[in-house]
């Protein structure tokens, strides 16, 4: 697959491109570079131009300063100059949980480079009323601190339990196994302990995202429970962008689980959207 790196203010994205058609980039939720959307993105090269990439921080998108987080709106201008760096036209975007809050800052950011936007469960307590939100942005500061005290092993559970995960739920078979290696455990490291942070810190203004000519589609897993906060997102973007919620194969990660699936189901939303 061509893959190529990118300089940006601060880092060195890695970056892959697989496929034909018109640009559809994809960006992970949680610890996922861009191999975590092998499975994925398998389902849609024949129709579309996939981009995938390692978010700064993440295996092989290199910090200049490593110890240094971002903000979601430095995430926001690493996809901008990622998609300009491979199309000119209108781009489609697949945000799953961190990477629709992202893809919420592209679209309010830089209107023009995105044509629709699919917001799986964004991530941004700011979509929430104000108690909600200091609720669940304090619950991401508890993980953070039961993550320094305990480790990951135990705090992956916390982070389950936080996103209406089920860790025993069925997933399709013969997916490509993804251990957790050096990799992947520095991955989580740097998602829980900065990335959390730019989610508490998050700055998007909710209302901008009424105007913005980039059309969002908010939606959720099938199996996510109706009470826990990334799917109140999800719900809370639709009624502000006068969108229904669209249901996906699996839960939070069904992108991940369900890869085929999803794919199917992205295919038939993308095609509405032509």
């Amino acid at each position: 697959m061509p893959t190529a790196s990118l300089t940006v203010p601060g880092a060195t994205l890695h970056y892959e491109v697989r496929g034909t058609g018109p640009v559809l980039l994809v960006s992970q939720s949680g610890e996922g570079d861009a191999e975590r959307s092998t499975d994925l993105v398998a389902g849609l090269t024949d129709a579309y131009t996939v981009v995938t990439y390692d978010r700064r921080g993440l295996s092989r998108s290199r910090l200049d300063a490593p110890e240094r987080g971002a903000s979601l709106a430095e995430h926001a201008e690493d996809v901008h100059r990622l998609l300009a760096a491979v199309t000119d036209a209108p781009a489609l975007m697949l945000g799953c949980s961190l990477g629709a809050a992202i893809g919420l800052h592209v679209a309010v950011r830089h209107p023009g480079q995105l044509r629709a936007l699919i917001a799986h469960e964004p991530v941004t307590p700011r979509l929430l009323p104000a108690a909600e939100q200091a609720k669940h942005e304090g619950e991401l500061t508890e993980l953070q601190h039961y993550y320094e005290q305990h480790g990951l092993g135990p705090t992956l559970p916390e982070m389950a339990r936080a996103l209406g995960i089920d860790l025993k739920a069925a997933t399709e078979d013969g997916l490509t196994p993804h251990p957790m290696d050096a990799r992947r455990i520095a991955n989580f490291d740097h998602f829980i302990r900065h990335d959390f942070s730019a989610i508490v810190h998050d700055t998007l203004d909710p209302d901008t995202l009424r105007t913005t000519p980039t059309r969002i589609i908010p939606a959720a897993g099938h199996t996510t429970p109706r009470n826990v906060f990334d799917r109140q997102c999800a719900d809370a973007l639709a009624e502000l962008v006068d969108e229904p919620v669209r249901e996906f194969p699996g839960g939070h990660n069904g992108n991940l689980s369900h890869p085929r699936a999803y794919a199917h189901r992205l295919r038939e939303l993308l095609a509405e959207l032509a």
